[in-house]
């Protein structure tokens, strides 16, 4: 009877131990009060605060508020302290969460390392090279989200497009942003292949943004171009100040950026991008396994200008330069941004 007994429990606790490590998402239990299933908790993590980011939390938050599911969501930001995301996920782990949604590489990478072994399922948002990331393979079967990848011909087209004569393009990013460098090492593969000169110089924070601007001037570029860069996307003043005063457009990968001072984007919606990475999770609280939910790309990229910027750096482009883009930012400053 003893050997039966140990046989059953040890039974139980492979069977326990099974479901704990599993890829399955969560589904809430059901409570007390006449079955009625628990609210399915999420938490949002981003690493800072600029438009981009914001855009993208306040449109998942309105996504899964008005799905009609029972959905508790807390967001949390980490400030700009790289630091504090490791302990704002664990946070998220202790208190019990269902799923996590966490905003850019750097976020999605930290999800990740604190969720291992868990089960709970990881829907990222705006992570530009989720292979290059660590965030696809055996080890990811509860991961899955929206890339903002941005293909490279694209984002030299754009700049030729106004500038058809441009015979040296800058390029400008942050070192430690995973998603940046792989945006900026694509354009300058395609640049190499079309022959186009460039210049390029990263940032390891926001001090050396105005001198690393001004550095590529110097060196005689034509045009600057920041992908999706979270650190520069939140000094855009600084950039654009230093840019335009030397009459040099600056180019980015958001519409977001273009509102906050670019010049001309084709690039990220990024309420397109909150409302797929929203339905991802809506699929997940509706009981489909990540692993059943290839990561996705953007369904459409956003093609728009700001008029103000131009006046700034002092350009005259024909009306067909602009013809397909939609203007963001007026020449009188009226902005159409979120509208």
């Amino acid at each position: 009877m003893n050997k039966l007994i140990s046989v059953i429990l040890s039974a139980m606790i492979l069977t326990t131990t099974l479901t704990a490590c599993g890829g399955s998402p969560k589904t809430p239990t059901g409570s007390a009060n006449g079955g009625e299933k628990d609210a399915y908790k999420i938490s949002i993590v981003q690493p800072m605060s600029h438009t981009s980011l914001d855009q993208i939390r306040d449109t998942i938050v309105a996504e899964l508020g008005n799905s009609g599911e029972n959905i508790v969501i807390d967001t949390k930001n980490a400030n700009g302290d790289s630091t504090a995301l490791s302990t704002i996920l664990e946070n998220c782990k202790a208190e019990g969460v269902d799923l996590v949604i966490p905003i850019a590489t750097s976020t999605a990478q930290s999800a990740k390392a604190v969720f291992d072994g868990t089960g709970t399922p990881i829907v990222f948002a705006a992570v530009s090279d989720p292979a290059a990331a660590g965030l696809t393979g055996e080890d990811c079967q509860n991961i899955t989200g929206v890339s903002n990848n941005i293909p490279a011909a694209e984002i030299v087209k754009l700049i030729f497009n106004f500038q058809p004569d441009c015979q040296k393009i800058g390029f400008l990013y942050t070192s430690s942003e995973a998603n940046s460098v792989s945006t900026i090492a694509a354009a300058k593969a395609y640049c190499d292949q079309e022959h186009i000169a460039y210049e390029e110089v990263s940032i390891a924070n926001l001090s050396e943004l105005q001198t690393a601007a001004e550095t590529l001037i110097s060196r005689g570029v034509d045009a600057l171009y920041t992908g999706n860069d979270n650190t520069i996307a939140s000094a855009m003043a600084t950039y654009t100040d230093a840019a335009y005063a030397a009459g040099i457009p600056v180019y980015c990968g958001a519409d977001s950026m273009v509102a906050d001072g670019g010049f001309a984007t084709i690039g990220v919606n990024y309420v397109q991008l909150g409302r797929q990475a929203a339905a991802m999770a809506l699929k997940i609280v509706e009981g489909t396994a990540p692993d059943d939910l290839p990561y996705e790309t953007l369904s459409d990229y956003a093609k728009f200008v700001n008029l103000q910027a131009a006046g700034r750096f002092g350009a005259s482009f024909p009306e067909s330069a602009y013809e397909g883009y939609d203007v963001l930012v007026e020449a009188d400053g009226t902005s159409h941004f979120g509208k």
